[in-house]
């Protein structure tokens, strides 16, 4: 997809990582912002009303998760966290915050610039009463009628099944924690019982991928969660 003329900030403190961005951004086309601690970051997310928001960790001021929580007070905007931080409970405290994706430095350009077209191509789906038809792959998803067919013909979806469908679908392209899947389909008196969430993700890709074995749109970020890419 072409990203020419989407609006981007950039809000890391290390001067040559920004210009790294700001260069790669910008041979794709983006208008690029850039900040370099989380009180101007917000200034700048406020008056120049961002497409998608990259966002370091180790800033400054205060911690890059300060940022993305007051952020997500006001603002729906995409969120990346470029980070050097790799653990896994790190991962979760920024995504459980409001980002939207993580991706640990040292990173691959086309990494990221495939990341961030995964957040631009996210539109929001309506799971009310009129709803569109939203189709990934070979699957059609009518959540009017809450009908799904793969492949023209009819699939039967649990209904646990069917709100971990329309809960990715309405999160397309974004990391869902364990818990945050668990609290949203079960409950929040099942937020630690993971293997519920194992057994229900391997039936949803053995009716709706082709090959449950290698999905290619229920994907698992390890120690983490999942992802749900059309």
């Amino acid at each position: 997809m072409s990203m020419d003329g989407v609006r981007l900030l950039i809000v890391e403190d290390d001067p040559p990582i920004r210009h790294f961005l700001r260069l790669a951004l910008e041979q794709e086309g983006c208008l690029v912002e850039e900040a370099g601690d989380v009180q101007r970051g917000l200034i700048q997310a406020a008056a120049g009303r961002p497409e998608l928001m990259i966002v370091d960790l180790g800033l400054p001021d205060r911690d890059g998760l300060d940022l993305i929580r007051e952020l997500r007070s006001w603002s729906a905007v995409p969120v990346i966290v470029l980070s050097a931080r790799a653990q896994e409970h790190e991962k979760i405290a920024a995504l459980d915050a409001g980002a939207d994706d993580y991706l640990v430095k040292p990173f691959s350009t086309g990494e990221l610039l495939a990341r961030v077209r995964a957040q631009l191509r996210r539109r929001p789906v309506s799971t009310d009463e009129g709803a569109s038809v939203f189709i990934f792959g070979d699957v059609e998803v009518d959540f009017a009628v809450r009908r799904v067919r793969l492949r023209g013909e009819p699939v039967s979806l649990t209904p646990i099944e069917y709100r971990m469908l329309t809960l990715f679908v309405q999160h397309a392209g974004k990391v869902l924690t364990h818990r945050q899947i668990l609290q949203s389909v079960w409950g929040p008196g099942h937020t630690e019982r993971t293997h519920y969430l194992r057994v229900y993700m391997q039936a949803l890709r053995h009716k709706l991928e082709r090959d449950s074995a290698q999905p290619v749109h229920f994907l698992t970020e390890i120690g983490v969660g999942y992802r749900f890419q059309p």
